[in-house]
């Protein structure tokens, strides 16, 4: 029958800031600007999760619904919504939790979760007119 994609929608808010401890305080200001505030400042992020597989003949679905929106609360939402990236998800400890690096970590948290249907992209919203895509390592 062909590969069906298929794209669920979540919301997260959490704050951040952009620091790398490899650059001096005027660097980082220079680079950063006022993102560089170590009180950080936040967004309401948008998360979608696209997975990819064949239509299962028995249910109609590429995937259970209900699960990958549960895997998606448990490895992404409960994790990043309503935190302080840099200080409470471990891996923005040592990566500067960009738009760009979030949408990595996600799919990282994700892709080893799902059974049924392969991880397509994950595309992270940071504004409305700002999102990144990230298609896995290849």
């Amino acid at each position: 029958m062909g590969t069906v994609y298929l794209t669920r929608k979540a919301e997260f808010a959490a704050s951040h800031y952009y620091h790398s401890p490899e650059l001096s305080a005027e660097e980082n200001l220079r680079l950063f600007g006022k993102c560089n505030n170590p009180n950080g400042h936040g967004h309401n992020y948008t998360l979608e999760v696209t997975v990819k597989g064949a239509v299962d003949a028995t249910s109609g679905f590429v995937v259970d619904l209900k699960q990958l929106k549960e895997i998606m609360n448990r490895e992404v939402l409960e994790a990043m919504d309503h935190r302080f990236l840099n200080k409470e998800v471990p891996e923005f400890e040592t990566l500067i939790p960009t738009t760009e690096n979030i949408a990595i970590a996600a799919w990282r948290r994700l892709e080893p979760k799902l059974k049924a249907a392969q991880l397509h992209r994950v595309r992270v919203y940071e504004t409305p007119d700002l999102f990144v895509d990230f298609y896995g390592e290849a």
